[in-house]
């Protein structure tokens, strides 16, 4: 009996070893990661190439532009929509994310609560989902993305990997698949409408908008106005100068 009980502990220690060798070797990767895409355009992102595989056969369109070649409505535009605490938190909105996990144990799915660092943090690093454990990784690279990078690079680095559409990835290519100019042409409508389809990009469509989605434009447009314009996000356009 003890033989076994010896046997046993020395299987755990090799169990737990194992583990914390693994989780401090993921989290080593990802901090390097982190630190890499501070200064490096990621050539791609996990999303992207899980599209791929899924989407086998459909033409991938993205093309990397800097912040300063996106037209300030851009990142105006999605902060409207998306996160208007964006220049204010440090990554997470604690109080949608409370509101959402009351809402999962009262037995409704677990939903977004997603600012656009976590988008950009999900997008870039993890799977699609909406696994309890893929939101924590999310929460944990979320507040290594602000600790390293600065606004305006999160903000460069989401506007480049968004989805706008099917295989259309990053402003400037939707800018240029949709409207026929660059991204750093966009004027506040056409910002305000790419914009309105990123919270389901292969549902709503840019080209064709339903009512819903003018509806959304409107709403967005108006947004933007109360935010005060483009001089609200004067201060992340002028970090990455």
């Amino acid at each position: 009996m003890k033989g076994i009980k010896r046997i046993l502990g020395r299987i755990i220690r090799k169990l737990v070893r194992y583990v914390c060798f693994t989780v401090a070797a993921v989290l080593l990767f990802f901090a390097l990661m982190i630190g890499l895409f501070r200064y490096l355009d990621p050539p791609t992102s996990a999303f992207i190439l899980s599209e791929k595989v899924t989407l086998e056969g459909v033409n991938t369109q993205q093309t990397w532009v800097d912040l300063d070649d996106i037209s300030s409505w851009m990142p105006l535009a999605v902060i409207a929509s998306e996160d208007q605490k964006f220049l204010q938190h440090w990554g997470l909105d604690t109080h949608a994310i409370a509101e959402a996990i009351s809402d999962y144990r009262q037995g409704d799915g677990l939903r977004g609560a997603s600012t656009i660092s976590q988008q950009t943090a999900k997008n870039l690093f993890l799977w699609n989902g909406r696994q309890l454990i893929r939101k924590v990784f999310e929460a944990g690279l979320t507040l290594g993305l602000e600790a390293v990078w600065p606004k305006w690079r999160i903000m460069e680095v989401y506007l480049n990997i968004a989805e706008f559409g099917t295989g259309i990835y990053g402003v400037e290519a939707a800018s240029q698949h949709y409207f026929g100019i660059p991204a750093k042409r966009l004027n506040q409508a056409q910002a305000a409408r790419l914009a309105a389809v990123l919270p389901s990009p292969k549902r709503y469509s840019v080209s064709n908008p339903s009512s819903y989605v003018l509806q959304r434009v409107r709403w967005i447009e108006r947004q933007m106005r109360q935010l005060g314009g483009v001089a609200y996000v004067a201060p992340i356009m002028e970090q990455k100068q």
